[in-house]
């Protein structure tokens, strides 16, 4: 590899872990406002502030940016990031952050059972293999036969779910959107649906509240600008084996901030999971990975969004 490939590839690997570290602040910052705050209302501020903090990007860039090829897929991914949006910060309040870090490396697995449905592709035996085992590693983690097991957190599984929807969404029908749009629509209209419950379960933000939920919408979009950095330089794939840093990045942040020790039922299931995936990407891009969709399971639009 000559030097500057080697200085790209390292270019491009800390821009990604940069956007480790504001996915993982989101996380940390959702859950310390979600302790008075509803999550339908931080979803509304967080997605109300990501618009806005867009307005200025589409002012330099120009109107031709929202130019649309697929209206009424960006209404579908609307709703399935609200949906998949708010469980995600309610869940947060019946876990660690780090046990639910570890449950978003889950979301390829749930990729793995959908992509059949809706791509055509070929189905490899080690997609069943580590299915069946990324699931054990899902049970793992959240511990249903644990005496202080709280079924709350079974809502990261409708969550991942939706994420993983997404995924397939944002790789397969919106590959000709800008941008701009694709955040845009998503976030107005993950705004507009979440005003309903929002007057509902309102209770006054403190200013301090509002201050970081504006800290939460504007990290929304600097860690997909990170991403997109990272992917303008190296390859998918390259990322995969950094992606994991999350989990320390995590664990390292809600100790210092929230107090929290990750429990060891967490760590068995990340030292499930992770192998999962890192094996199935692996064996995808031996299969054929120009053609695999499973070489792109860590895209730019599932950390982002």
């Amino acid at each position: 590899m000559s030097s500057i490939n080697i200085r790209s590839y390292l270019t491009g690997i800390g821009w990604f872990i940069l956007s480790l570290f504001t996915s993982s602040a989101n996380d940390i910052l959702s859950k310390y406002v979600g302790l008075r705050v509803h999550s339908f209302e931080i979803g509304f501020f967080r997605f109300l502030f990501g618009t806005i903090t867009l307005v200025p990007f589409i002012i330099y860039y120009g109107k031709n940016t929202l130019n649309t090829y697929n209206f009424s897929a960006h209404l579908l991914r609307g709703v399935l990031l609200f949906v998949s949006m708010t469980s995600w910060i309610f869940g947060l309040n019946t876990v660690s952050v780090t046990t639910a870090t570890v449950l978003s490396f889950a979301v390829p697995l749930f990729v793995l059972i959908l992509a059949p449905f809706f791509l055509n592709e070929n189905i490899i035996w080690q997609r069943y293999v580590v299915t069946i085992v990324g699931f054990i590693g899902i049970v793992v983690t959240l511990s249903p036969q644990a005496s202080d097991f709280n079924p709350a957190s079974l809502i990261f599984i409708l969550s991942s779910l939706g994420f993983a929807v997404l995924d397939i969404i944002n790789k397969k029908i919106l590959i000709k959107e800008s941008i701009i749009s694709m955040l845009l629509y998503s976030s107005l209209i993950t705004t507009f649906l979440a005003i309903p419950p929002t007057i509902y379960f309102w209770e006054n933000p403190t200013f301090y509240e509002l201050t970081l939920c504006f800290i939460v919408g504007c990290n929304t979009n600097v860690t997909f600008y990170f991403i997109l950095k990272a992917f303008s330089m190296i390859e998918v794939t390259a990322t995969a084996p950094y992606r994991y840093l999350e989990l320390i990045i995590s664990t390292i942040f809600s100790y210092l901030i929230l107090n929290e020790i990750p429990q060891n039922t967490t760590l068995y299931g990340a030292l499930i999971i992770i192998p999962c995936t890192l094996f199935i990407i692996y064996s995808e891009k031996n299969y054929g990975s120009k053609k695999s969709f499973m070489s792109d399971l860590d895209g730019p639009f599932f950390d982002e969004i």
